[in-house]
């Protein structure tokens, strides 16, 4: 194994030469051998190890193993220890699901404070079908098909082309000792279930059943990178952008051939799971919205916009100028300038009279019963009638800042219009320009 695990790195991973690797390992025989083919191999290696403390006494012998296994081998190691249990129940998460959330939030805090170029994980072919057969169980779409990654970012796993069987062998041919986790005889898991009673059934129907799969596998990857070459041409005809925003045309979306499908396709990037709802929103009044965990979609008129949920700020959250102060960058960037006369503006530029302002200024969101004096126009408006004029849409009123001064009146409706009460005179003696950096 080996020479093949050689070669396999050369062909598939040379990346790996030459740079700084952590290996994660847990005393488990995939992860022991993954180390004993790269320490074997001469790599630059290190490795880590989470105590998750959910076996008792025996995940502090998995983690004695692991460092005896380290000095054994020279290799630099990390160790740490979870209170998984307490982490899972504070954040509402299943055991399996939060000690994957902390052994990868560690990691990447080693990479980042150790410069590490790569993380390797001991998932192997076996791993893969077991993946595959879970998804299948709990339905999924076409990516739930089509295996774990080799590479993901900075996750790379070198063992996903060998089985289990493999990995056996080699340790025991070369008397590699290891640690085995008792609870992986359990069927308690559904992981272990299918390991112990469903991929015995069809390797028994299929010998080959691993290189069956893998062709499988390859088939579909091949079917997904003609879906997302399809779903790109697809966003340069119905999707624009406008201050962060993305703009999806519903008319355009209609036409296609399985609407429901497509913004599917579109939007699984940004965790949605209510399909049906979305699909739903295309013929929708305007306002209505649906929410992942990181966006928001809302239909306006004849687009669905999507934006980012914003958690940093409320519309009662203000953030105070004091006088002489030239440059603020929450919550967005404006630099104040003394300058002896004012040049062409735009909406990223105002001019204003300094002795008109009245300190501290104040940036905040807008709020129902604002007014202002619109630059150019006659008369007072209120804010809400000036967004529906301007034909905002929810999101962009949302995204809108205020400049005002100590009384609270609106100075500008930052990067759209000033108010006509601060505009400069011809008797103003000191001119203040208040830009968008």
């Amino acid at each position: 194994m080996l020479q093949k695990f050689k070669k396999h790195i050369a062909v598939n991973f040379p990346f790996l030469e030459g740079k700084k690797l952590l290996i994660a390992i847990s005393g488990g025989v995939d992860s022991v051998v993954l180390t004993h083919l790269f320490s074997e191999l001469n790599f630059d290696i290190s490795l880590a190890h989470c105590n998750f403390k959910l076996r008792e006494k025996e995940s502090d012998l998995d983690e004695e193993f692991v460092i005896k296994l380290s000095q054994k081998t020279s290799n630099q190691i990390f160790t740490i220890i979870f209170n998984t249990d307490k982490f899972a129940k504070k954040n509402k998460l299943s055991t399996q699901i939060a000690a994957r959330d902390l052994r990868y939030k560690w990691f990447k805090e080693l990479v980042e404070t150790h410069n590490f170029d790569y993380v390797l994980t001991a998932h192997h072919a076996d791993d893969n079908l077991e993946t595959f057969l879970i998804n299948l169980t709990r339905g999924s779409g076409l990516d739930g098909f089509t295996g774990i990654p080799s590479v993901n970012g900075n996750i790379v796993r070198p063992l996903l082309a060998f089985s289990r069987e493999e990995i056996i062998n080699f340790a025991t041919e070369n008397n590699i000792e290891w640690r085995e986790d008792k609870s992986n005889a359990s069927t308690k898991y559904t992981r272990n279930k299918i390991r112990h009673q469903i991929l015995p059934v069809l390797k028994e129907i299929n010998p080959s059943l691993l290189e069956t799969f893998s062709n499988t596998i390859e088939n579909l990857k091949e079917s997904a990178q003609i879906i997302e070459d399809r779903i790109e041409e697809i966003s340069k005809k119905i999707i624009s952008k406008k201050n962060e925003i993305l703009r999806f045309d519903i008319i355009k979306i209609q036409q296609l051939s399985n609407p429901k499908a497509y913004l599917y396709q579109l939007l699984k990037k940004y965790h949605f799971t209510e399909w049906n709802d979305i699909y739903n929103l295309l013929s929708s009044q305007s306002g209505k919205q649906i929410i992942s965990e990181t966006h928001r979609l809302l239909k306006d008129r004849d687009f669905l916009l999507l934006s980012k949920r914003d958690f940093s700020t409320s519309p009662k959250i203000t953030f105070k100028i004091e006088k002489n102060t030239l440059e603020i960058t929450e919550p967005l960037h404006l630099s104040f300038k003394r300058v002896n006369e004012k040049s062409i503006g735009n909406k990223q530029i105002i001019y204003v009279s300094k002795e008109l302002l009245e300190f501290p200024l104040i940036v905040r969101k807008w709020e129902n019963g604002d007014y202002f004096f619109p630059a150019g126009m006659q008369g007072k408006k209120k804010l809400s009638k000036y967004f529906k004029d301007e034909k905002l849409s929810l999101l962009e009123k949302e995204q809108t800042w205020l400049l005002c001064n100590a009384k609270n009146e609106i100075i500008w409706v930052i990067g759209k219009r000033q108010d006509n009460r601060f505009l400069v005179q011809d008797t103003s003696k000191e001119i203040v320009k208040v830009s968008i950096i």
